[in-house]
């Protein structure tokens, strides 16, 4: 396979995630970073041995890219990724996709109308635990999705938003929980249960005054098949939880996982607490598969450098979909559906009524 020439624009904590990547994989030549302060992207380039610039299409044309990783703060993913796409780049774009659904429709448009592709980071699908429940979703062995359940209850302290000055901002960020630590499992959600129907959601900051966003939200949403789902989100439990998706079926068999256990790591600044784990499993004939599986599950999750070892199988998923001119596992559509979906929960909250998808 043809080497794709890849760089990284945004040259913040999760930048590096796709650099090491992109440095790492056979389908890749990484070859340059891009950032508004060109002596943040010199330090950046350095490190890897790739060229810096602070100009978006200066960098595609001067070094030929072919794909680029975009990782600069949420609000910014649309002119970003438009400037990539007229440039004839195809985008894989950290979660989400964008802020915004008007940002999201340009720059599937764009993508549209210069044939390229967009894929959305959604690394938690790579989990094994998160697969096997799809593949059991596929395979029926649940009948039909009926219900299913997100609950994530996790932690961000005050030196976090004080991080970064983009964070816990509407300008900066877009939002708060919703938008930046439960896409992952909103994904997961999507991918397992098919098309939105209805929401009815509630927003709260509990105990964060010093951001302006919401720490906590909870939604009721209803499928198109018919089924329904509860949404309970929060950045207010010290310390953090966990983070778990559930799917029972109409045949009574059920399945989940637990994504994540203990503190949320955070991009380049902690690591992954627990290993991700199926934590409930009734289908018929495989009840006693938990134990060897999250046995199993842990020893890998052991063996890899995991805080890098799934954001590369995606960007390898992607660059093979470029390849191969195929949508990746998560498309820029699927990423759309994200953001529609926590759109929804925000609107619901501020008109306090039942939102009906598709969103205007």
């Amino acid at each position: 396979m043809k080497k794709l020439r890849t760089a990284v624009i945004g040259c913040g904590k999760v930048g590096h995630f796709h650099a090491k990547a992109l440095a790492n994989l056979e389908g890749s030549e990484f070859v340059a970073v891009c950032s508004t302060n060109l002596g943040k992207a010199k330090a950046f380039a350095d490190q890897y041995g790739v060229l810096a610039f602070d100009n978006i299409e200066a960098m595609i044309d001067s070094a030929s890219v072919d794909v680029v990783c975009i990782c600069t703060p949420h609000p910014q993913h649309a002119s970003v990724a438009i400037a990539a796409l007229k440039k004839g780049c195809h985008v894989l774009i950290e979660k989400p996709l964008a802020s915004s659904l008007e940002d999201c429709d340009a720059i599937l448009s764009c993508a549209e109308e210069n044939k390229r592709t967009v894929g959305v980071v959604c690394q938690r699908r790579f989990y094994e635990p998160c697969m096997r429940i799809k593949s059991a979703i596929d395979a029926g062995k649940l009948g039909l999705p009926a219900i299913a359940s997100v609950t994530m209850l996790g932690w961000r302290d005050q030196k976090y938003y004080e991080s970064d000055p983009w964070r816990g901002t509407w300008e900066g960020e877009g939002g708060g929980v919703l938008v930046n630590q439960a896409p992952h499992q909103l994904d997961l959600l999507l991918w397992y249960m098919g098309e939105v129907d209805e929401v009815y959601g509630v927003w709260k900051n509990v105990n964060h005054p010093y951001i302006e966003v919401e720490d906590t939200a909870a939604a009721l949403v209803k499928f198109k098949s018919g089924a329904i789902a509860n949404i309970l989100v929060s950045n207010a439990q010290n310390p953090a939880l966990y983070g778990k998706v559930h799917v029972h079926g109409n045949n009574g068999a059920s399945a989940g996982v637990q994504t994540d256990g203990g503190a949320m790591f955070i991009a380049g600044v902690s690591s992954i607490t627990e290993p991700p784990y199926n934590d409930i499993w009734t289908i018929s004939g495989e009840e006693g598969n938990l134990d060897t599986w999250k046995k199993q599950d842990a020893e890998r999750f052991a063996s890899v450098d995991s805080m890098n070892f799934y954001h590369e199988l995606q960007i390898a998923d992607f660059l093979s979909a470029v390849s191969n001119g195929i949508q990746p596992l998560v498309s820029g559509l699927d990423g759309r559906r994200a953001v529609e979906l926590f759109t929804a929960i925000y609107r619901s909250a501020e008109e306090n009524k039942v939102i009906k998808f598709p969103l205007k």
